[in-house]
């Protein structure tokens, strides 16, 4: 690097420092996405579309002090989704509520002419989107004009992609060393409890029945496969009950076979639906929920035909937990609560509540409120 260079780069991480913003400095890098796709960015990257608002689990993360500085527009799924959450952020980011947002690819209400107009350094895709990402020729299109365009993962198989999305996306921001730790703490939770399932002498896999979104309509039961909470209950010592039943990750089960099957546990995904479903049975989890009101309404959804006769109901083994963690890298802690409550006794000194806390503080810009599960009371 010449004098001169090395004088402007350091200028410029001056006043990046000075104003709270990201060095202004990038480069030209070839990044490998989750389809292994190999795409040029100019990273650090400065102006970041969203194709999922719930991308910001991660971004957060990745740039605790500024997490919406390189965020110049996205999806609208976080405050349908997650209003909870969204809530939070509005409170301490009142401007996010004039940042740009489109809704789905797949609903075909990506607006390309607008995301030109943005200049982004990247679009961010989840791959769920590559279908009709395709159908639309969006990445050709974009890359015309020079925008280009990443696929990450943290929801079709996300034990797979996690870790790959977290790295890119490290590398995209420049916030590399932060990625590892977060990968390094990820890690480090989920082997607190895999070392000890490996220890541990005659385990017996309890038999889990989850039941994805419970009460988001009047169907039962939506369910995964060996993939996503699938995998999740497998990690925390399970055996799922669908994984047999759903080749994919996502898919349904007849409320008969359930019946049959007299599962141990009952495990039910719950969020703040009501953006789509109004008044509906779903059980409202997430930060700062009213756990009476998600118990009430878990111990409803028990009583459904699926399950009312199951041993779960029986020994009071019915359980729901926060519907997002399918959806982003913090799936750990939902591991560990799991665990807790699929091998009480084994696991009897471990606190998922604690591992959030430290999530929080480690890193991310907004305080731990509690409302992410809750267990139906034993008579």
């Amino acid at each position: 690097m010449s004098l001169l260079r090395a004088l402007l780069a350091a200028a410029t991480v001056a006043v990046s420092l000075l104003t709270g913003g990201t060095p202004a400095f990038a480069e030209k890098v070839t990044v490998t996405d989750v389809l292994g796709r190999k795409v040029e960015v100019e990273a650090p990257v400065r102006r970041v579309i969203l194709g999922e608002g719930r991308q910001m689990y991660v971004v957060a993360a990745l740039d605790k002090d500024n997490p919406f500085g390189r965020v110049v527009a996205w999806r609208d799924d976080l405050p349908k989704a997650d209003p909870d959450s969204y809530k939070q952020y509005l409170a301490r980011y009142p401007q996010i509520a004039k940042l740009p947002s489109f809704g789905g690819m797949k609903e075909g209400a990506f607006d390309i002419e607008q995301a030109i107009a943005l200049k982004p350094d990247v679009l961010l895709l989840n791959i769920e989107a590559k279908v009709a990402s395709d159908e639309a020729s969006l990445v050709e299109k974009l890359a015309a004009v020079g925008i280009p365009v990443v696929y990450v993962d943290f929801r079709e198989k996300p034990f797979q992609n996690t870790e790959p999305s977290l790295r890119l996306m490290g590398k995209l921001f420049g916030r590399e060393q932060v990625a590892e730790d977060f990968i390094a703490f990820r890690a480090a939770e989920i082997a607190r409890i895999t070392d000890r399932l490996a220890k541990a002498q005659g385990l017996k896999r309890p038999l889990v029945m989850m039941e994805r979104a419970g009460g988001y309509s009047d169907d039962c039961c939506m369910s995964f496969g060996n993939e996503n909470f699938g995998k999740m209950v497998d990690i925390a010592g399970g055996k799922n009950f669908a994984s047999d039943l759903i080749p994919g990750t996502f898919g349904t089960v007849n409320p008969e076979a359930v019946v049959a099957a007299n599962p141990d546990v009952v495990i039910v995904t719950g969020g703040n639906w009501g953006a789509y479903v109004p008044g509906g049975a779903w059980v409202g989890l997430g930060p700062g929920s009213d756990l009476t009101e998600a118990r009430r309404k878990l111990a409803n959804l028990a009583k459904r035909p699926a399950f009312s006769q199951t041993r779960a109901v029986k020994d009071g083994r019915v359980h729901a937990i926060w519907h997002q963690f399918y959806n982003s890298p913090y799936q750990f802690v939902a591991i560990q609560e799991i665990a807790t409550w699929l091998h009480p006794e084994l696991f009897k000194d471990l606190d998922a509540e604690a591992t959030l806390k430290t999530l929080h503080e480690r890193f991310l810009p907004l305080p731990y409120e509690p409302g992410y599960w809750v267990t139906v009371e034993r008579k």
